[in-house]
């Protein structure tokens, strides 16, 4: 992947603009590769990402591979996915790696040199990081995104059942964490146009909430389609912040493989739906 000559904000919302407000996730998970008629081995991970990849990058805004299901291959899977970011990227789909890091010092600085850095090879557009060890251990993967105008998506409020006893506790100043990072997140994106470069990653599912979810950066909103989230439930939870909105489906589209037309249409008839969404905003 070549340097960015522009923010990944920017970028990205040409991308929605043009392509639609989707990211396609490209998860290999044991079920879909079987659901593939693929055996679980690299030869049945690089065939599933690679026809899911040619099959999507064209058409959608963004996608997102999970490292984890490459990750468990070893050498041979990191090589597959080196391939899937190359692939989508010479395809005009930005890359939002999903490796969820977070740690301090030389490691979180590690990270950023192994995602942000264009003299990697696993340099994207954007990775997920994960703020609990505090906002500040991010901050090398911050620099490093500006310095190469690269983007980092932070975990905010997910849906996952495990979530509120972290997210959801109050600090001694009595905001919720959550909201800590939410507004960390707004500071560092402070004045920048159209968007910031830092978003907020914020599940489909999470039912009402009261934080201000105004990040003047994305939003990344993964839980739609399979795992519940509609657009009528984006529409109520992030009212006000549509535009800001990108919605991440994984399985829904997926499913609908292996034939490159069936995957196509399954992430265009998605995109389209969350389109008439955003064009229906006060």
């Amino acid at each position: 992947m070549k340097q960015h000559d522009r923010p990944f904000g920017a970028r990205l919302r040409d991308a929605m603009d043009d392509r639609g407000p989707l990211c396609a996730g490209i998860d290999p998970h044991p079920g879909l590769l079987d659901d593939w008629g693929l055996t679980d081995s690299v030869t049945g991970l690089e065939r599933f990402a690679l026809a899911a990849t040619e099959a999507l990058a064209p058409v959608v805004a963004a996608l997102k591979p999970q490292s984890a299901f490459f990750e468990r291959f070893g050498a041979a899977g990191i090589a597959v996915l080196e391939r899937v970011v190359e692939t989508a990227d010479q395809a005009g789909a930005l890359v939002v790696l999903d490796v969820k890091r977070g740690d301090i010092g030389s490691t979180s600085q590690a990270y950023a040199d192994a995602y942000l850095d264009p003299r990697s090879p696993l340099f994207c557009d954007a990775v997920t990081a994960s703020p609990y060890l505090g906002f500040g251990s991010l901050d090398p993967l911050l620099a490093k995104a500006r310095a190469h105008n690269a983007g980092v998506f932070v975990l905010a409020l997910t849906s996952n059942p495990e979530a509120p006893s972290v997210q959801h506790a109050r600090t001694v100043d009595g905001h919720s964490v959550a909201g800590g990072v939410l507004t960390a997140l707004a500071e560092a994106n402070a004045g920048v146009e159209p968007m910031g470069s830092f978003g907020a990653v914020v599940g489909a599912t999470i039912g009402e909430t009261g934080e201000d979810l105004d990040v003047n950066g994305p939003l990344l909103v993964p839980g739609v389609g399979a795992q519940g989230g509609t657009p009528a439930t984006v529409r109520r939870i992030f009212s006000g912040v549509l535009p800001l909105v990108l919605p991440a489906s994984s399985r829904e589209i997926l499913g609908a493989g292996p034939a490159a037309a069936g995957l196509r249409a399954a992430a265009e008839q998605t995109a389209q739906s969350f389109a008439a969404l955003l064009d229906e905003r006060p």
